[in-house]
């Protein structure tokens, strides 16, 4: 494998943020039938990362929040544990902020010369909804 170098890296059309459980999240999770003894620095420890459109300024990092926030929390709360009938049923913007620390990165490179693929995990076939995924 060769070095990387700004010529063989593509910038891609794409920002990211990535999502860290805070003490809120953690203390839900707990909550839930979960068999190992976990710390938050445990859940926090491989955190999430989203790809979003890229913001132009920092101005528009709380446009695209309100835009994409449920869609992260449900992925956040269905990593954790699939059946909705135990995730807060009144979730909010305000209350995602409580639950998760986001952070921006606008700059956003793909190392591969290759198209990225999409995995299918086959969670549609998950048959037992109590399941937490891992």
């Amino acid at each position: 494998m060769s070095p990387c170098t700004l010529y063989n890296m593509f910038d891609i059309n794409r920002a990211l943020i990535i999502v860290r459980p805070k003490q809120r999240f953690f203390e839900w999770a707990q909550t839930v039938a979960y068999e190992e003894e976990l710390t938050l620095e445990d859940v926090r420890e491989d955190p999430t990362a989203y790809l979003i459109p890229e913001p132009w300024d920092k101005d528009e990092q709380a446009a695209i929040l309100t835009w994409c926030y449920e869609r992260v929390f449900e992925a956040e709360l269905e990593s954790w544990y699939t059946d909705e009938g135990a995730w807060p049923q009144h979730r909010d913007l305000k209350m995602f902020l409580e639950w998760f620390e986001v952070e921006f990165h606008n700059m956003v490179f793909d190392l591969l010369d290759e198209p990225i693929e999409v995995v299918d995990f086959g969670l549609e076939d998950d048959t037992d909804a109590g399941s937490n995924g891992n």
